[in-house]
């Protein structure tokens, strides 16, 4: 059974941790598109930074991946769930560079 978007929104929200607000909307073409945002930075004027990733299968963990990148870097004494995958993302991030593949984070 495929999970409804409140549902994947609910496993984001929680994986992400409590400075994240996670939103799963639907796409132009149909596709899920994740975003989550810092409720403490803020990236341009009022506006919060945020990962946007639409699409396809690789879309919640490309948006993930960013999210954890963004906790490491800005709240280093964060904890969140999805730190645990930290170096997961971080392979991923070494093999887009290095042209193995186009990976999640793309």
């Amino acid at each position: 059974m495929v999970a409804s978007r409140s549902a994947r929104e609910r496993r984001a929200a929680a994986e992400a941790g409590p400075l994240a607000r996670v939103k799963v909307d639907v796409g132009a073409d149909g596709g899920l598109v994740y975003k989550i945002s810092c409720s403490e930075c803020v990236a341009k004027g009022h506006r919060s930074w945020s990962a946007y990733r639409p699409g396809a299968d690789n879309g919640y963990m490309a948006a993930m991946d960013r999210w954890t990148f963004h906790l490491k870097e800005k709240h280093p004494a964060a904890d969140a769930p999805c730190l645990a995958f930290l170096p997961a993302a971080e392979q991923r991030l070494h093999e887009r560079r290095e042209g193995r593949g186009p990976g999640p984070t793309s």
